[in-house]
This record gives C-alpha cells, sequence and structure tokens, in this order.
C-alpha cells in the first residue's frame, strides 16, 4: 500500500463527509496525508454528478493527470462518489489510466480496491446499494477542522425532483437510528468539537422510514442540542414541503439550534414548480417561510434558485424574481439549469431555453439577489455579534474569519494576543457587502476546546 495520499472533493457537503471518512480509511491503513498532488502516491477523487460542469471538472482534472501518471508509474488514482456511481466503467474508458472506480455505496470498501487494482489493474465496483457489511456511517473520520464536524443523519433521496439525479445515485431515503446519531455527537463533543451541522438529502423526512412518524426530525434536534459541549448546531437540507411546526418549535426552542435556515425555492413560478415536481406553489412557500421566520427571530434564509428549467418563460421568470425579492433572502446559490441523463428534465429537449436568455435572466436574477443580501446585511451594522473563529481571511491573512450564528461570514482583525480557530468571540459590526461583514473585535467569549487535530471514530 503506498504511504501518501489526497483526497480532493468536488461537490456538496455530503460528499465532503465522505472525504473525511476516505480520508480515515486510509489514515488507519498507515498512510499519511500528502502536501499536495505531486508529493502523493494515491489520489481519490470524491466526485459529485448533480450538473453537468462537475463531470466537466472532473474528467479535465484527470486529463491534466495524465502526464503525471506516465511520470510516476506507481500512482494510483481512485475515483468516487457519484459521478462515478452514475458512469461506472465509463471513467476507465474515458481515462485508462485510473486504476479504482468505486461509488457512493462502497466507501469501506476503498483500501481493499487499492490492494485489489495492485494486483489485478484497473477495476470498478459500483453497488446498486449500501454494502450490508461495510456500512459508510460507522467509518472513521480524519476532519480538518477539529471544532467542527459534520453528522450524516440520513442518505438518499424519496423524493422525484425533474431536474434531480441525486436519488439515482444515492438511493432511497435511509435514516440512521436517533440513539446512534446522538452518541456520535456526544462522542465528538468530547473531542473538542462545538459545532455540528446535520446532513441530508432532506432533513425534514428524517425518520420516515423508521417510525412514519414526520416530527422525528425536530425530536432529534432538540436531543443533539441538548449534547454538553455543543454550542451550535445547524443543518441542512430540508425539503419546503416537508417543513413542519414542530420543527420550526425545536428551531426557536433548542439555544443550540442556529438562527439559519437553508430552504431551497429553485423558482417562483407555479408553473416551472409543477414541471420540476417540487410539491408546492409559491404561495405555500412563502407561507412556510413567514411561519418559521415568526417563530425564529433574526433567522437568517438561504435558498437555490435554478434559471432556465425547460419550458420557462419571461413571465415565469419574473415570477421568480417576485418571489425572491419578498422573501429577502441573505443569501442565494443561483445556478443554471443542467440537463442530467436519466431525469425527466433531461428529455426535455425541446423544451430548453435558449443559452443566451438563460445568461441573461441569471445575471438578472444575482442582481436582485445581491441587493437583498446587501440590505439585510446592512441592518446588522452597529451590532454585537459572536463569531466561530476559522483562522485567517484567505483573501487577507493579516485578518481573521469567523461565522456568527446565522452563518455569516465576518472579517476582523485579530486581537494583540490573537485568537486560536476554534474560539467564540464577540466582535461588532462595522461595516455590510453582499457576501461578508466587516467587524472590529470586542473580547474573547470561550477559548477552544481542542487541543490537536485527531481522527473520531464514528461509533
Amino acid at each position: 500500500m503506498p504511504s501518501r495520499f489526497v483526497v480532493r472533493t468536488f461537490g456538496c457537503q455530503m460528499n465532503e463527509h465522505d472525504s473525511e471518512r476516505l480520508a480515515g480509511l486510509l489514515a488507519a491503513e498507515g498512510m499519511e496525508p500528502a502536501d499536495g498532488v505531486d508529493d502523493a502516491d494515491v489520489l481519490v477523487f470524491n466526485t459529485c454528478c448533480i450538473r453537468e460542469n462537475a463531470d466537466n471538472r472532473l474528467y479535465g482534472e484527470l486529463g491534466r493527470l495524465k502526464e503525471l501518471a506516465d511520470r510516476k508509474p506507481g500512482l494510483t488514482i481512485a475515483v468516487g462518489g457519484c459521478l462515478a456511481q452514475k458512469d461506472g466503467a465509463r471513467i476507465l474508458e474515458r481515462a485508462p489510466h485510473v486504476d479504482v472506480v468505486f461509488g457512493t455505496h462502497n466507501l469501506a470498501r476503498v483500501p481493499e480496491l487499492l490492494r485489489r487494482s495492485a494486483v489485478e489493474g484497473p477495476l470498478t465496483e459500483v453497488l446498486d446499494q449500501p454494502d450490508p457489511d461495510a456500512p459508510p456511517l460507522h467509518l472513521t473520520a480524519l476532519r480538518d477542522l477539529p471544532y467542527a464536524a459534520w453528522v450524516t443523519i440520513q442518505t438518499g433521496c424519496d423524493n422525484s425532483c425533474a431536474f434531480c439525479i441525486v436519488p439515482s445515485v444515492r438511493g432511497p431515503e435511509v435514516s440512521r437510528h436517533p440513539e446512534e446519531v446522538v452518541a456520535e455527537v456526544e462522542g465528538l463533543a468530547a473531542r473538542g468539537v462545538v459545532e455540528v451541522t446535520l446532513l441530508g438529502q432532506n432533513v425534514n423526512s428524517y425518520g420516515r422510514d423508521l417510525t412514519q412518524r414526520s416530527p422525528l426530525f425536530a425530536e432529534l434536534l432538540r436531543r443533539v442540542g441538548a449534547v454538553e459541549g455543543i454550542d451550535r448546531v445547524r443543518f441542512t437540507s430540508p425539503h419546503p414541503k416537508d417543513l413542519r411546526p414542530e420543527t420550526m418549535a425545536a428551531m426557536a426552542e433548542t439555544p443550540a439550534v442556529c438562527e439559519q435556515l437553508h430552504l431551497p425555492l429553485q423558482s417562483g413560478s407555479d408553473q416551472v414548480l409543477r414541471l420540476m415536481r417540487r410539491g408546492y406553489t409559491a404561495e405555500r412557500y412563502l407561507g412556510r417561510l413567514a411561519a418559521v421566520r415568526a417563530a425564529v427571530p433574526d433567522l437568517a434564509v438561504t435558498t437555490d434558485l435554478i434559471v432556465g428549467f425547460p419550458g420557462e418563460t419571461e413571465d415565469d421568470f419574473e415570477a421568480t424574481l417576485e418571489v425572491v425579492a419578498e422573501a429577502a433572502y441573505d443569501s442565494a446559490y443561483t445556478f443554471v439549469f443542467s440537463p442530467r441523463p436519466g431525469t425527466r428534465a433531461a428529455a426535455m429537449v425541446e423544451a430548453f431555453v435558449p443559452p443566451e436568455v438563460v445568461g441573461e435572466r441569471f445575471q438578472r436574477l444575482r442582481s436582485v439577489v445581491e441587493r437583498s443580501a446587501l440590505s439585510r446585511h446592512e441592518t446588522r451594522v452597529g451590532r454585537h455579534e459572536t463569531v466561530l473563529v476559522e483562522g485567517p481571511s484567505r483573501k487577507d491573512p493579516t485578518m481573521l474569519s469567523g461565522r456568527t450564528r446565522q452563518g455569516k461570514l465576518a472579517h476582523f482583525a485579530p486581537p494583540d494576543d490573537n485568537a486560536a480557530a476554534g474560539s467564540l468571540a464577540e466582535v461588532v459590526v462595522i461595516g455590510a457587502a453582499p457576501h461578508h461583514l466587516r467587524a472590529d473585535w470586542v473580547t474573547l467569549v470561550a477559548p477552544p476546546r481542542h487541543r490537536r487535530r485527531i481522527p473520531v471514530q464514528v461509533r
């Protein structure tokens, strides 16, 4: 087994957490993280396939690695995740220098697959369902941040959104038992983690496969929020059609649950929402949004929006602009429609919106979103905020960055004695931009509870 590895992630938080598990698996085999691609003996790409540009990025990266693979005969390249689940052996056809292809259901077998490929040559193992002998929810995770952690509570999705390939590559919804989730969070807290983010494709439906009781996610929020040492609890992503009063109440009544909600809209047109098979109207969405804002004071709301879904007319798009303006989001992830093979939307070829129209609409939407985000941020100027210090700013290393409870990024000058990553600090907001806040340091609220970066054994 080679001795040094790099795991690179293309995708969402679920992919990032899977990458932590992959890194932990390799570390458990006696391997060490490499400083970079040129220094590695094993390269693992954990992929996304929800949009076409993710496919293109991965295949472009593999093409660039051909020269490196020729120069380093001992280099092992593995490709896993959602794209691998979708494309399987086609990856080896397009990039013959890849050694291992694995899917979303067999992460635990990656070390064994690497060993086999060293003897047998390139191989592909993509399963239709999770391997019962090695469930990926019970792996060792090697986290980059010792004070924050992802916690998967559910895999797969039972929804049938016309644009989404996730159910095909992640399978049906499977919820972890609440006792198992709480035990994991307790273990993380004991190791110095102060913030956890609960992950699922549709966290609102968590537990339905276990008990058929919808409020189970609300109960889980309360239990995780009660774990000693956990100061902040976040979750993503909920589905608007399943956002229930019980969840709103749990958010409002559990002090550790942050005042932050990601609530994907996708479109403000009822016609487009029907074509998307989203299960709600714009009016119903805005009603749920108003209810949760009434329940949780100072709530920050973010969303997902798709521009150019097949059949979207100018009137449909104008409806989206109106709903986005009314919703007054703190920020939004805006995407151009990307047809995914096997989805209903991909077959709607005759209704595809011309690229030049999509591009123009995309820019108009971004203007509305950024105007709303700036307005929301400007209301925070003069306020004192508690931030979880993340470390030096990526753009200006002389500044520190941290996140408020609402998930807002704040940049501020460090104090004379500095502040370690993982500290809770009080700052005062002095300026606003669409994507961040500017702040002045006030005082340290609590020092970091962690001491060193260690693998965490998920129970």
